[in-house]
């Protein structure tokens, strides 16, 4: 019984102890990635990258939509023309970035 009562106190112990280590951890990784996400040559890496891929999707969508026709699901066709509008007008995207 004595080994089993030191055994579960070893273990609580192990538990709050590491526990307060894995959220210091926690916190110098979140406090990292917010950092990292505000370097502005970050967020022009992103917004760039977001352009192309919206460029991509409507030269994908004009040659899906040649070789499928009418058969395009309407929901798809919106989502791509208000991608496509989006981009042309310079408006922001999803996230309050610019197109630029």
């Amino acid at each position: 019984m004595r080994y089993k009562l030191t055994f579960v106190a070893g273990l609580a112990l192990g538990y709050v102890i590491g526990t307060r280590a894995g959220r210091e951890r926690y916190e110098q990784i979140k406090k990292s990635a917010r950092q990292i996400a505000q370097n502005p040559a970050v967020r022009n890496t992103v917004e760039s990258a977001a352009q192309s891929g919206r460029e991509v999707a409507g030269k994908a969508f004009a040659s899906v939509s040649e070789k499928v026709g009418d058969k395009m699901p309407d929901s798809v066709a919106d989502r791509v023309r208000s991608l496509r509008e989006k981009s042309q007008s310079g408006a922001e995207d999803d996230w309050g970035t610019s197109n630029t």
